[in-house]
């Protein structure tokens, strides 16, 4: 019995001894990696600043523990990387004397089409100065293929594939799984091109809907045919040509022959072509990686006044701590407002929409900054819907040709879930004491006198965000009404329709509101403040992590899943684009 307590005693010891070393361990790598690679990087004559096209691009960079850790430990982890540091670093290279180029190393980079244009863009301006880009990849994927045929030499791998196929515009419908299910999507609405109900009511897309999302794939197309043209000088008839043939499954020397790549290397020889760029004979090159380029000093004088950039990101008030949050966001444009030191303002907006109320809480704090200071919005991949809401009332609206906009317009959702309940044997009974004490039940279908109450709700929500839009574009509402809808349109189409002022992307935003505002020496202040490495940690093992392991073991049905999730924090009526646009 001795015996048998003295070896249960040491294995407790033991287990406890190891918890507490794993602690110990474990908080010594977080306080390593939470104090990071704060050096500051110093550049030599000939770097050359490595972009690798790789992971997923963000409107603005954030900590990522888990991305750190995992690779600290030697692990694989999803690269983020945020287009706010991708463009700052294009600016440091172009005006860094030590940066002789830029080598874009390819990968799989997924981002919107407005925010890859945005680099594509900085890329374009870089070359200005004289100083080359050259771009490999193994494979090109058709997005960073329009990305890459910005640089000076394109390089492909022998054995690579190579995309160029056209766009498509995938939609899911959810009618069939429903009705299996016993439930009813009880839709309230006002917009012929308001489609994102339509999963829930409809097998196939409307003719309305087919209509909108024909002209809106065919503007993206469009945009990234000519800049590839323009700069490949390769006449669009021709890409189009190209693209009929799937070159995906066409031998890499037909990209050779068409121009569209310009040499077949392995990654073993892109050095000696850096090198011969560099006029170097040097044995190692210096290649300044991303990470390191964002700590180069951007040696700008301090400044007093500021031009403060709001980020606006994700759906607005969809039930969770990530998007766009309507108190949040309303108390930093109070703050911003209230800062004598801030001239003018820039609103970064990329979302498809979320909460009419939300929106509206949103439209109210910025019409009183606006008031007080210029106004100017810039718009990412999409601002639609509660999007375009939060924009309407600025001084000056830009976006992308490529950017996804407009979608004016309300839906409400109910669900009627009578028929899952007779499957499963529920019933309900019901005492009340008013005529409507037991309205809007999810139980069963809406009555006649349910239903108008619904739309009108729904139609003064509609007029009131028309007002909105007319009020801030200078138009009547009938004016808004004959572009409005729901329909969506790109930047480019929405230009001549006076939805935005001028296309250009965050740094054309930042220009213009400082011409507003009437200063030339000013600095740039984000808002909302980015959260701590801590907090990030703290994030990262929740939603974040449960986000992450759900895309590892969905893989491309993660989509889906976040689909179906999402309807789950639908409150209220919304003002929001369709859920899910898939563009390949």
């Amino acid at each position: 019995m001795k015996q048998f307590l003295k070896y249960t005693l040491a294995t407790i010891v033991g287990v406890i001894i190891a918890w507490f070393i794993g602690v110990l361990l474990f908080f010594g790598i977080v306080g390593a990696l939470s104090k990071g690679d704060s050096a500051v990087t110093t550049l030599k004559p000939n770097s050359i600043y490595e972009l690798e096209l790789s992971g997923s691009l963000i409107d603005r960079s954030e900590d990522n523990p888990l991305m750190l850790m995992a690779q600290a430990l030697g692990q694989d982890e999803e690269m983020v990387i945020g287009l706010d540091d991708v463009l700052a670093n294009i600016k440091k290279a172009k005006d860094d004397e030590n940066i002789a180029g830029i080598y874009l190393k390819g990968g799989e980079l997924f981002g919107g089409m407005a925010s890859l244009k945005e680099i594509r863009d900085a890329l374009s301006d870089f070359k200005k100065s004289g100083k080359f880009i050259v771009a490999y990849a193994d494979n090109y994927m058709q997005s960073n293929y329009y990305l890459a045929s910005v640089a000076d030499k394109l390089l492909m791998n022998p054995q690579g594939l190579f995309e160029l196929k056209g766009l498509a515009s995938e939609h899911v419908f959810f009618k069939n799984t429903l009705d299996k299910l016993g439930v009813e999507m009880q839709i309230v609405k006002v917009g012929t091109y308001k489609s994102a109900v339509e999963p829930f009511i409809t097998t196939k897309m409307s003719d309305a809907n087919r209509e909108q999302v024909t002209v809106y794939v065919s503007s993206l197309w469009k945009t990234l045919l000519n800049q590839i043209s323009a700069d490949r000088k390769i006449p669009v008839d021709s890409l189009n040509a190209y693209a009929n043939e799937m070159m995906m499954f066409q031998p890499a020397e037909k990209a050779i022959k068409y121009a569209l790549i310009d040499s077949l290397v392995y990654a073993d020889q892109v050095d000696s072509i850096l090198k011969i760029y560099l006029k170097s004979d040097e044995k190692d090159l210096n290649l300044v990686k991303h990470t390191k380029m964002t700590k180069v000093a951007d040696n700008l004088k301090f400044e007093k006044d500021k031009i403060a950039v709001i980020y606006a990101v994700g759906g607005i008030d969809d039930g969770q701590s990530e998007g766009i949050v309507s108190e949040d966001i309303i108390e930093t444009i109070n703050e911003v407002a209230k800062d004598e030191m801030v001239k003018a303002v820039v609103l970064r907006v990329s979302s498809p929409g979320g909460s009419a109320y939300g929106s509206e809480q949103i439209w109210r704090a910025l019409s009183n900054l606006k008031a007080k200071k210029p106004l100017i919005v810039s718009m990412g991949d999409y601002a639609a819907s509660g999007g375009y809401y939060i924009s309407c009332m600025a001084d000056k609206i830009l976006a992308q040709p490529n950017t996804i906009t407009g979608s004016i317009g309300i839906f409400g959702m109910i669900p009627n879930i009578a028929g899952l309940n007779n499957k499963i044997g529920l019933t309900y009974d019901v005492v009340k004491t008013n005529t409507l004490s037991d309205a809007i039940s999810v139980n069963r279908a809406f009555r006649p006198e349910e239903r108008d109450l619904m739309q009108n709700y729904v139609n003064r929500g509609y007029e009131l965000f028309v007002k909105r839009c007319a009020d801030g574009r200078h138009k009547t509402p009938d004016q808004i009404k004959a572009i409005a809808e729901g329909r969506v349109w790109t930047g480019e189409d929405a230009l001549k329709i006076g939805l935005i002022d001028k296309l250009g992307g965050l740094n054309d935003a930042i220009k213009i509101a400082a011409e507003k505002a009437k200063v030339s020496n000013y600095r740039i202040k984000e808002y909302p403040e980015k959260e701590d490495f801590s907090t990030k940690l703290m994030k990262s093992f929740g939603e974040e992590a449960e986000a992450r392991y759900a895309k590892a073991f969905l893989g491309e049905n993660y989509k889906l899943f976040k689909h179906i999730k999402d309807i789950e924090k639908i409150n209220g009526i919304q003002a929001r684009m369709p859920f899910d646009m898939i563009i390949r």
